[in-house]
């Protein structure tokens, strides 16, 4: 019997291997860190340093949390529809113009709170169709969404730099930015939650868009478990030919888990847009639409999974960021090797040592 179909339990499959694959790929990452001529166990306590060591380093790591999570459920929606999107960046992209154009309109005359529910539609909506074009390409003409979606990805890069040197740029300035939105057009930062632990935020931009980020995954969670909906994208995502002969619609389940998918993407930008810099930034995105495919197959596609991995990645993106300035000889290329790593083997090989832990497990099961 081939262990590619026997069946483990759920503490292998959603625990053991992801551990694996993240014990083997920081023993890597130690091993070029002690090529270099640095200690690895050093490295690993700046690592936690830098993440733990400070309720700042706390907060950015939940800062870069709350993007991934976005772009994380993003991916795995269009996976449990059997589609892989690899648009999110893209996705991401256009959803920060839209949340950007909200907060300029109505910083002015509105608090945050009243903005902040209309650039999440703003945000969703743009980034949602971003995915449409691609997403009826693929239910009409049969166009592979993976390469239409990596397409689109380059064409919004390539529009946002237009937009923000041509048309939103503030006049007289060099950069191509636009200009800082008002306080009505700013999230409010969680600096709070800190201050209930005895911490302080200090300058961190962690803010509101991480519980925004929590609901979402929650929605995600009854959407694809919970809902007729659902039912038909995990129908459609394990065999399109008996989802179609069981009457599921196969255009419009594949046009609508897009439009949701881009819709994630698209909100992520709540986080560095109107959460951070407050205002829209060439590259503001920052990778993490690439990032999010990891962070939800580590998380096996599975909202809490997702949210737990996306914790991983941003302590991992903070606490490379404290390696770099505490050890000089580790810059931040070698950083940026590291992250890969983990990517890696969460993402491209993250079922490179089920083979061997199934014919284990199924030793044991027989003994």
């Amino acid at each position: 019997m081939s262990t590619a179909s026997v069946t483990l339990p759920r503490w292998i499959n959603y625990g053991l291997i992801p551990l694996l694959n993240l014990v083997v790929a920081f023993l890597i990452s130690g091993f070029v860190i002690w090529l270099i001529g640095e200690s690895p166990l050093a490295a690993l306590s700046l690592l936690i340093e830098g993440v733990f060591g400070s309720g700042e380093g706390i907060g950015f790591t939940l800062f870069y949390a709350t993007s991934f999570i976005f772009t994380g459920l993003s991916v795995a929606v269009a996976i449990h529809a059997g589609l892989f999107n690899i648009g999110s960046e893209g996705q991401a992209y256009i959803g920060g113009l839209g949340c950007a154009l909200v907060a300029l309109a109505l910083d002015k005359y509105v608090p945050w709170y009243v903005t902040m529910p209309i650039a999440i539609i703003g945000a969703g909506l743009f980034g949602a169709a971003w995915a449409f074009i691609p997403a009826f390409l693929q239910a009409k003409r049969g166009s592979h969404i993976v390469i239409t979606t990596i397409m689109f990805n380059f064409i919004a890069a390539t529009l946002m730099v237009y937009l923000l040197v041509h048309v939103l740029i503030v006049p007289g300035k060099m950069a191509p930015e636009t200009r800082t939105f008002l306080e009505g057009g700013q999230l409010p930062k969680l600096g709070w939650i800190m201050t209930m632990f005895g911490a302080k935020l200090g300058a961190a931009p962690f803010n509101v868009s991480f519980i925004i980020a929590l609901v979402a995954a929650w929605f995600v969670w009854v959407l694809i478990w919970r809902s007729k909906l659902g039912f038909e994208m995990r129908t459609l995502g394990v065999s399109p030919t008996a989802a179609v002969y069981a009457g599921v619609p196969y255009a419009r389940t594949v046009i609508i888990a897009m439009l949701l998918s881009g819709a994630l993407a698209g909100m992520m930008a709540l986080n560095p847009v109107m959460g951070s810099s407050a205002r829209l930034q060439v590259e503001f995105v920052g990778g993490a639409g690439f990032v999010g495919i990891a962070v939800s197959l580590m998380g096996r596609n599975h909202p809490l999974g997702i949210i737990f991995s996306a914790i991983l990645f941003g302590a991992l993106y903070r606490g490379g960021d404290w390696i770099s300035f505490e050890m000089p000889n580790i810059t931040r290329e070698m950083i940026l090797v590291i992250q890969g790593l983990v990517i890696l083997f969460a993402g491209a090989l993250e079922y490179m040592f089920r083979p061997a832990i199934a014919s284990i497990y199924q030793q044991f099961k027989r003994a």
